[in-house]
């Protein structure tokens, strides 16, 4: 079974899991899909950007050793037109915000800085060389990186590469992903419970979760304790790039997913890692597959995802930086600490009024089974394992949770 016997820390399990997730192979993307996409190739500007000095103000075009005095206006240009003829000494053109600025002008005064009569503009104070006017080139030259390999392309970055002229960029294949939660237990919101059952919440919980992450998810139907049913279920998770499995990771005779696993040829890695919630996680691989087996109480599986399941899934996409992105804050009020495990906290973020360190108030009902309390949270809080207690004021470190 497992290589490991011994609880993991956090981090030594994610060194094993990174280890093992190697970026998929890259495909063309159009611009207009690409939006959460991680960038597998360097995208380079196709323009200089802005293509042509342009001008930042609705004003006038001049050139500034014509400054101060009074300037017969030479013509007019619009935003996306060129300028009908180069500007004489001596004159000045009324420009558009983003209109080129004509060869011999190297400045813009506004409107508001001029007064204009009789087709003429009276400049009183002396204009500075490069006022108002944005230089070729001056955002980003042709050939320049505009988004790095192994960043996720948010809005910023897709309008950066739009404005560069990039149709398409070159992104690593999502990473195909199978859910699949088990227990005889499990029902599906919507119908009456019958005796002993509760709603099945984790399947939407991980789907919700690995879209988020940038992957495609094929949610398979939760499967009893029937180890027929689990033979089936797991062969055709197996076929994805990673399978994430709720449910029957533990030592209890139901808890069928890591034997079955085993007989199916995936390699265990890892189980248990000395965090809480989420102790009894199991990681393994079958050729390229990455294994997941998360514990079945809701919590303790969406802590376990966001530790360890979308690392993966982003280094799979080759993202430059696939770990949790801990920020820094401070506690409102005092958190004991567990003395062999570091535990994650659901808890809230408070507005601070004086931009300080945001404040982090833990959430009432902790327990691994309270996802409804977890609604509540938009944070979890990294506390360390040890003695004690962290009291209100304290540093800590936590993420978000979108």
């Amino acid at each position: 079974m497992a290589l490991l016997a011994e609880l993991l820390t956090i981090e030594e399990a994610q060194r094993l899991i990174l280890e093992r997730a190697r970026p998929l192979p890259s495909e063309s993307v159009r611009l207009e899909d690409a939006a959460g996409r991680v960038v597998a190739e360097t995208a380079r500007a196709a323009v200089d950007l802005p293509p042509f000095s342009s001008s930042a103000m609705d004003g006038f075009a001049l050139r500034a050793q014509d400054t101060p005095g009074q300037l017969p206006v030479g013509g007019r240009i619009a935003a996306g037109a060129p300028a009908a003829r180069a500007l004489e000494p001596g004159e000045a053109m009324a420009i558009a915000t983003g209109g080129v600025v004509p060869e011999g002008a190297d400045a813009v005064i506004p409107f508001e800085y001029v007064v204009d009569h009789d087709n003429a503009i009276e400049v009183s104070d002396p204009a500075d060389p490069g006022a108002n006017v944005r230089p070729r080139g001056g955002d980003i030259r042709a050939g320049d990186a505009v988004v790095d390999a192994g960043m996720r392309l948010g809005p910023a970055q897709i309008g950066a590469l739009a404005a560069a002229g990039i149709a398409e960029v070159t992104c690593a294949a999502r990473p195909r992903a199978s859910v699949l939660t088990t227990g005889t237990e499990l029902a599906p919101p919507g119908r009456p419970l019958g005796p002993g059952e509760v709603y099945e919440a984790n399947g939407v919980i991980l789907a919700a979760q690995l879209v988020s992450a940038g992957a495609v998810v094929r949610r398979l139907p939760a499967v009893a304790d029937d180890e027929v049913a689990h033979r089936e279920a797991l062969t055709r998770g197996l076929e994805s790039d990673l399978l994430v499995t709720s449910g029957g990771v533990s030592v209890g005779p139901h808890d069928l997913v890591r034997r079955v696993e085993a007989e199916l040829g995936v390699e265990e890695v890892f189980w248990r890692v000395a965090v809480k919630p989420g102790k009894p996680i199991a990681f393994g691989v079958r050729g390229a597959t990455l294994v997941f087996g998360l514990p079945g109480n809701p919590v303790s599986a969406l802590v376990g995802f966001e530790l360890f399941v979308r690392p993966a899934v982003l280094s799979l996409q080759g993202h430059a930086s696939p770990l949790p992105r801990f920020e820094s804050g401070q506690l409102a009020a005092a958190v004991r600490r567990n003395p062999v495990r570091d535990e994650l906290v659901r808890a809230r973020m408070l507005a601070t009024e004086d931009g300080g360190a945001t404040t982090l108030e833990p959430v009432s009902g902790q327990e691994s089974h309270m996802i409804a309390r977890a609604a509540g949270a938009d944070a979890l809080v990294l506390v360390p394992r040890g003695e004690g207690e962290l009291p209100p004021g304290a540093p800590a470190r936590y993420l978000r949770l979108d």
